[in-house]
């Protein structure tokens, strides 16, 4: 009976495995982007140039999604030499000690058909906090190219920059210490 027990267990973990679909970024189609506001009156956006992030899933309708994101600090972009080089400094991202901001989700909840809050752990500048992301989705299509099924994300969400470090000294008159965070993601089935 033990035996018995043991196999069934192992085909049961196996089944459920195979079915786990990983949907890869396709990044020609995609934008991890932020908004801050400039002296209280002006909204500037910038970007992650480098960055990457998967989504896992055994249920076609994402219910069960985990979505892995990692992002190059050194890649920040906001169409302004003189302030990406500041970013990248110690004052902000501090990108030379800290390469990387990644989050990796730990729960989701549809709040309707192709609507979802995502719950998980951002780090950045060294620390990790969880943060709740509002999102969509659009799909599944078939790529005429590839032939592949493809799915779009959209995540937005806010955070504040003093959380993780970045620019605490700053006053929110110079720059917002709330930051808006936008990701529009084209994933294909892996």
């Amino acid at each position: 009976m033990k035996k018995v027990t043991i196999l069934l267990t192992a085909v049961m973990l196996s089944t459920a495995s195979m079915y786990a679909q990983t949907w890869n970024l396709d990044k020609a189609h995609s934008r991890l982007g932020f908004t801050v506001t400039h002296l209280k009156v002006n909204d500037v956006d910038g970007y992650f140039k480098t960055f990457d992030a998967t989504v896992t899933s055994e249920k076609p309708d994402f219910s069960d999604a985990v979505f892995s994101m990692t992002a190059q600090t050194n890649s920040i972009f906001t169409d302004n030499d003189q302030r990406d080089t500041h970013l990248k400094s110690p004052d902000f991202f501090d990108a030379a000690n800290n390469p990387t901001v990644t989050f990796k989700s730990t729960t989701i909840r549809k709040t309707g058909d192709n609507t979802f809050v995502l719950t998980g752990n951002l780090t950045m500048h060294g620390v990790t906090k969880k943060i709740t992301l509002d999102g969509s989705y659009k799909g599944p299509a078939i790529h005429p190219m590839t032939k592949k099924p493809d799915v779009g994300f959209k995540l937005t969400g806010k955070i504040k920059r003093t959380d993780f470090n970045i620019a605490s000294s700053m006053g929110d008159a110079m720059v917002s210490d709330e930051i808006v965070l936008t990701a529009n993601g084209e994933f294909q089935k892996g």
